[in-house]
């Protein structure tokens, strides 16, 4: 998949196929939408174009605002170009661009800069400033301005409608394994290991205490889970057991990330680690002791390695 940043592109692109959006996370919607815009292109013989942006809408209108994203931009880029789009246009996501009424985006960007003709829009996707303009204006715009606009049907995984709303409340809740399902692949987390306080290791249980590369990177719910781990640099995926949460037996207040990797000893400190979830285990308690919680882990570590063992045979 070729990338194109608008801002470097000298002239209109040759006529394309085109799907516009954020796609957080780039789950199994996004994915039927992107491959139908795929097919038609194809049969047409033109090339296929993910338009999204840089960052997040709210990120720029609300100074305050500090998205929870699914994936960063780096991430996003790299499922995009899984999806089997030939290329994808970032747009610079500004105030002036916010400002845009639908129909002066679909002219100036679209039909002018991208040279779209036709337009494939998610079942619930809205664009525009304000936000205020539907599916039948986009229709209506598009016969004057030469786009053909189509919309897509809803994604839908046992009764549910996938978006990246509903992805982000699995994860929020925890229900890690429904937002899989949902994305498609496992979610997962990046970060640099960080000195910790050791109190894992003093029980038997040494782990990597991870620190978050992106602070918008949306974190699951506070819990044990079973994870699969692996450095960045390569090699395989470990099985591993993963808490969140405050440490609340050793009185923390502070949100801590600790993995234990299964059978494994080797120093990590400042390197990164990828930890993708496959369950949630249990929510986080405090333990009467260190002992109790020591013991607690042991069944942790059990279960863990029950759900790895099943996903095996």
């Amino acid at each position: 998949m070729k990338t194109i940043f608008l801002h470097q592109l000298q002239q209109a692109l040759p006529p394309c196929v085109a799907t516009v959006g954020f796609f957080d996370g780039v789950h199994r919607g996004h994915q039927y939408l992107i491959g139908q815009m795929n097919r038609f292109a194809h049969e047409k013989g033109l090339p296929s174009t993910v338009v999204t942006f840089d960052r997040h809408p709210r990120e720029v209108l609300g100074s305050d605002y500090q998205p929870r994203l699914l994936s960063t931009f780096e991430e996003k880029l790299q499922l995009l170009a899984q999806t089997g789009a030939d290329q994808c246009v970032v747009l610079p996501f500004s105030r002036e661009m916010a400002a845009m009424e639908a129909r002066e985006f679909m002219e100036l960007i679209l039909r002018r800069r991208l040279n779209v003709e036709r337009l494939w829009i998610g079942y619930d996707n809205r664009f525009g400033h304000n936000r205020s303009e539907g599916f039948d204006h986009y229709v209506a715009y598009g016969r004057e301005l030469g786009i053909d606009v189509v919309r897509s049907e809803a994604f839908v995984l046992n009764g549910i409608n996938v978006s990246s709303s509903v992805v982000r409340s699995f994860v929020e809740e925890g229900e890690v394994h429904l937002a899989a399902q949902c994305l498609g692949y496992p979610y997962t987390i990046y970060g640099k290991v960080v000195g910790g306080c050791q109190e894992g290791r003093k029980m038997g249980f040494p782990t990597a205490n991870i620190q978050v590369t992106d602070g918008q990177k949306l974190i699951p719910a506070p819990g044990v889970y079973a994870v699969r781990a692996k450095l960045e640099d390569g090699g395989a995926e470990r099985p591993a057991m993963m808490n969140i949460g405050v440490r609340p037996t050793f009185g923390g207040h502070e949100l801590t990330l600790e993995t234990h990797i299964l059978n494994f000893s080797q120093n990590l400190y400042g390197s990164t680690l990828g930890v993708s979830f496959v369950q949630r285990i249990r929510t986080e308690r405090r333990f009467e002791s260190p002992a109790a919680l020591s013991e607690q882990l042991a069944k942790d570590e059990a279960v863990a390695r029950e759900l790895f063992r099943k996903r095996t045979t």
